[in-house]
């Protein structure tokens, strides 16, 4: 089966997740070394225009490492010890490698709960999307310090795919110590071949997933649901060896390296998916006729300035019923301010929307592609 390279539209970033087997050193710590390589194969890449965020493990590993433990700790609050402790080790690294080619980083400590939660979820994004404009690339790493259920039981490829979502990646690189998704169990069946592509969410292709290694708390069953989670955004997946040479660069140029896992619908198709199944909408926002003509006719965003009447109680980042003059819904969308604002700004123009609440998040109450047509 042939494959399609996958190459970064504008504005687009890409995610490169890099496992724990990878970034240590056969458990004594990190692995400086390959940690610079890895660093200058993406300054090569953000060089040639590709934005990227960072998802790394190995703060616990390296924890274990500084205070000369000889085994991984079971108990959760040892574990967010050594995290704490890990972590500083981790971000001097990354630091001082990006900062040698001129390039700022920054820490983002994230919980499963930060993107579950809707105006978390937003706050990330935005935070995310405004330190790409900037040019700094994002570390991102679960929040092991204050996370007590994921600790035990979450793992970063799983984050990967949720920061996916977060920035909608153009691609999500899963680097790992496997040349990537095999038929079968590689380390038992000698007759298992590598896998060249597929699609994210397929539920053939759990079947062939093993087990993770002894460092890391992933396997090849969390890429998998990496892959999956990312694909809502439209972001394709590779999984690929970490040891292998220049293999982001590789990747770049469009050589097929690895397991490709291709969503199933484009990024805007999915988004319009989701907000159209929606179940829960948590306000209704009246519309005067202008505002309801602009959506149907035009395809564009809707401004506070079209809005008459404002219905319910929601936040930031909630699904809102928006209807015409008539009572009747005519599309639905992710709201960016909450009601209590949102009654203080309709009718207004964006440009009041900073005079009248002390600050601009968005300029539209909701963004077109947000917004999907119902009626």
């Amino acid at each position: 089966m042939s494959q399609k390279a996958v190459t970064p539209a504008r504005g687009r970033p890409w995610v490169i997740k890099i496992g724990s087997a990878l970034l240590t050193d056969e458990g004594r710590g990190l692995d400086r070394e390959s940690i610079r390589v890895w660093v200058n194969q993406m300054s090569k890449l953000r060089q040639r225009g590709v934005d990227l965020v960072l998802v790394s493990s190995g703060s616990i590993v390296e924890g274990i490492s500084r205070l000369g433990l000889k085994k991984r700790p079971e108990a959760v609050y040892e574990l967010q010890a050594l995290a704490a402790v890990g972590q500083m080790g981790l971000i001097q690294v990354y630091e001082s490698c990006f900062q040698s080619h001129g390039t700022h980083t920054a820490q983002i400590l994230l919980t499963h709960e930060d993107v579950a939660h809707r105006g978390r979820y937003l706050n990330a994004r935005s935070t995310l999307r405004t330190l790409l404009r900037y040019g700094v690339v994002p570390v991102v790493n679960e929040n092991d310090t204050v996370a007590t259920h994921e600790i035990r039981l979450g793992d970063n490829d799983t984050l990967a795919g949720l920061v996916a979502n977060l920035v909608e990646a153009e691609l999500l690189i899963i680097l790992t110590d496997q040349p990537g998704l095999y038929s079968s169990d590689p380390r038992k069946d000698k007759t298992a071949k590598l896998v060249p592509e597929g699609h994210a969410g397929d539920p053939a292709l759990e079947n062939m997933a093993g087990e993770g290694s002894s460092l890391g708390r992933g396997g090849m069953r969390t890429k998998l649901r990496a892959a999956a989670l990312a694909s809502r955004s439209g972001t394709a997946t590779r999984i690929a060896s970490g040891r292998e040479p220049e293999v982001l660069i590789r990747l770049h140029q469009g050589e097929a390296i690895g397991t490709l896992l291709k969503p199933r619908t484009s990024p805007l198709a999915a988004r319009k998916q989701w907000l159209a199944g929606s179940p829960q909408v948590t306000g209704t926002l009246k519309l005067d006729p202008g505002a309801c003509r602009v959506l149907r006719e035009a395809g564009r965003s809707l401004l506070a300035v079209g809005v008459i009447g404002v219905e319910g109680t929601f936040s930031r980042g909630e699904i809102v019923a928006c209807v015409g003059p008539d009572g009747r819904e005519i599309a639905r969308g992710m709201v960016n301010y909450d009601a209590e604002e949102t009654r203080n700004i309709m009718g207004q123009p964006s440009a009041r929307i900073a005079d009248l609440l002390g600050y601009v998040d968005e300029p539209e109450l909701i963004h077109r592609d947000n917004l999907v047509l119902t009626g």
